[in-house]
């Protein structure tokens, strides 16, 4: 049996006001997440984005060799940020 009945009848809200505030919650905490990896990544190459990552690979200001990971983690998690963006415009 789900919790979310027990939960919403303990808290004295609707079903559907819980489930949406959890999911919410869920959300910003992802969204949190994703901030600070991206964070991480760029202070350690002193970049503000993954096109300016990519423009520094270009002019030769960061070396290829060992930084590829951290260039596609960096494509993945600002990918998975607008994605978690739009998820939030839909629960607020």
């Amino acid at each position: 049996m789900s919790a979310i009945p027990k939960i919403s009848s303990i808290l004295n809200i609707s079903q559907e006001d819980l489930e949406k505030e959890s999911v919410k919650a869920y959300l910003h905490i992802k969204l949190v997440h994703c901030e600070s990896e991206i964070f991480n990544i760029a202070k350690k190459y002193g970049i503000s984005s993954i096109e300016e990552f990519e423009g520094r690979y270009e002019k030769g200001e960061i070396e290829e060799e060992g930084t590829w990971e951290d260039f596609f983690k960096l494509d993945h998690l600002e990918a998975e940020k607008e994605s978690i963006k739009k998820a939030l415009e839909v629960v607020q």
